[in-house]
Order: C-alpha cells, then structure tokens, then sequence
C-alpha cells in the first residue's frame, strides 16, 4: 500500500490571494480597497517573516507588535496615521476571520486586537461664498472650460467622490428627470437628484464640449480628458487644484472637500441625516454623523461672532 506524502504547506501569498478572491468574488470590494488591503497583508509578512513565524503560528503578541512598530515608527520609515492603523487593523481582522472560517486555523489572534483610536478630525469645508467663486473659475467657451465646469458642478451638486465621478458613463445621468446613477464603494449603485445649475452645465458638455473632444473615438465614459478618453482620478485632481489656485483657494480644498462641503451645506439647509447618509453612499449613518459635529461646530462660529452677550469679560 502506498504511503501519500502530506499536503506540501501553503505559503503566506497564497493565502492573501485566496482571501483577496474571497473579497472581490464574494463581498465585492474595489479595486482601490482590494489594492490597500493587499499592501497592507504583504507589509505585515515582511514583519512575520523578520520574526521567522508563520502566518498561520502568528499569536496577539506578533500582530499588536507590528501596529505598534507601524505607529511609532523606525529609522527609515514615519510613524503611520491613526487612520491608516484602523485600516490595517480592519485588514487583519477580516484576514484573520476569513483563515478561522476556512478552518485553516483554529483561534483567531485578532480576537482582542485593539484598533488604535481615531483622532476626531473635521474635514475642511468651503464656504457657499467660496464654493460660488469655485464654480466660476473654469472661463470661456472652450471645450476644456465646459467639462471643467461640468464637472465641479456635478461633484458639489451630488456629493461625489473623484472616483465616482470619473467613473460615471454617458447613460449614467438623466438630465430630464434630474438623476443621475452613482457606484460608490463595494460597486454599490444610488440614485443622487441633480440640480438645475448642474443639469445646464451638462446640458452643455453634452451638446458642444465633449463631442469636441471625443471626436470620432467610442468613448462611454462621461468625463474625458484632452485626447478623448476616460478622466482619470490623476486628471481629475488636477482640474480642481488648477481651478483652486485661480479662486484664490490653494491649499485648502481637494476634490474630495466638495463632497464635505456638499453634505454640510445640506444639513445646514434643514436636509433629513438619513436621506444624506443615502445620497452620501454611507453604509453606516455613524459616518454621517461627522457632518452633524461640523454644523454643530460652524453654528457655534457664527454664534460667539455675533451675538451681543456670547462672551461677557470679567
């Protein structure tokens, strides 16, 4: 009777890349996720395999030590940021409970894995002031002007990220009803309504600019660049910065502060925080709620600027 040799041992890649399937096939994360968690996996096998331990041998101790060397920091490398640590502890909490689901380990060490505590930072939000003078620096008729327009007042009128933006194709938006369809993260897809200042400023890119600029090419993507294909996110970034610094806004905005900026504006205007939290593709209404601390905060500006008897001295 032959004697079968053991399975040969499965090697710490091949388990991020069954797990990273795992996450596109059957959770449907993006690409941009799907290339983080990836990045993070492979650092920390750099630090197993300094350890000389096994991932699937990896206790408490090797995975708290690894954050705590990524926050500190060393020689050639700075300390990580709080947000950046809850992220690669998530990773390795959900790698770890994919192994243990997939009996390939039978405790999981992420267990009492604590995430380090995010720092309670406000993100940066234009003023409707600001936002107009925004708007108004894409000038002339130009095909590029058009599109620029376009598309900063479609990213403000809906609260899109610069992926979902450069994402959208040509059927995406219904100018007729004021809709428009946008893939958020995970590839989920939500209806946004659409303004009338936004719906004349795409009425326009449609009608003159963008065939100008695709000319003859199949292009199905909404936003295109100079040669007619696809807006990247790189070209997109660029379009806001360059537009910033005519407004007289360098350094205080990205394209992601049009978003902030339209979630705020919107509390600010009496906006119901469930139909934001909708709009804004959040998956859990916490992550909402910031905007309510940032109204809250804003209201307080304008309180103790003005009114009378806010501040009485001694």
């Amino acid at each position: 009777m032959a004697i079968t040799s053991p399975p040969a041992q499965r090697t710490f890649q091949h388990y991020v890349l069954d797990f990273l399937a795992y996450l596109e096939l059957e959770r449907g994360l993006s690409r941009n996720t799907l290339g983080a968690y990836r990045t993070d996996l492979f650092q920390f096998g750099e630090h197993l395999e300094e350890l000389d331990c096994p991932v699937t041998a990896a206790t408490h101790s090797e995975l708290a030590a690894f954050l705590d060397r990524l926050a500190r920091g060393d020689g050639s490398r700075a300390p990580v940021a709080a947000a950046t640590l809850q992220r690669k502890s998530a990773c390795l909490r959900s790698f770890y409970r994919h192994l243990r689901r997939e009996e390939i380990i039978s405790h999981d060490p992420t267990a009492d894995l604590r995430a380090p505590r995010k720092s309670r930072q406000l993100p940066k939000v234009l003023t409707r002031d600001q936002v107009g003078l925004l708007l108004s620096a894409p000038a002339g008729s130009g095909a590029a002007a058009q599109r620029d327009r376009a598309l900063l007042e479609l990213m403000y009128a809906c609260g899109l990220r610069a992926s979902e933006a450069t994402g959208l194709l040509v059927g995406d938006v219904d100018l007729e009803e004021g809709v428009m369809r946008a893939r958020g993260k995970g590839s989920k897809e939500r209806l946004i309504p659409v303004g009338s200042a936004a719906v004349a400023a795409l009425g326009r890119y449609l009608a003159d600019a963008r065939p100008r600029l695709v000319g003859i090419r199949d292009e199905e993507h909404l936003f295109v660049n100079q040669r007619g294909g696809a807006l990247t996110r790189q070209g997109l970034y660029k379009i806001v910065q360059g537009h910033a610094r005519d407004a007289g806004l360098a350094g205080l905005m990205s394209p992601h502060t049009l978003r902030h900026s339209f979630a705020t504006h919107l509390l600010a205007g009496g906006c119901d925080l469930r139909a934001l939290q909708e709009m804004l593709g959040h998956a859990d209404i916490a992550t909402t709620q910031i905007y309510t601390h940032l109204s809250a905060d804003r209201l307080k500006d304008q309180y103790f600027g003005a009114h009378p008897r806010a501040t009485i001295s001694g």
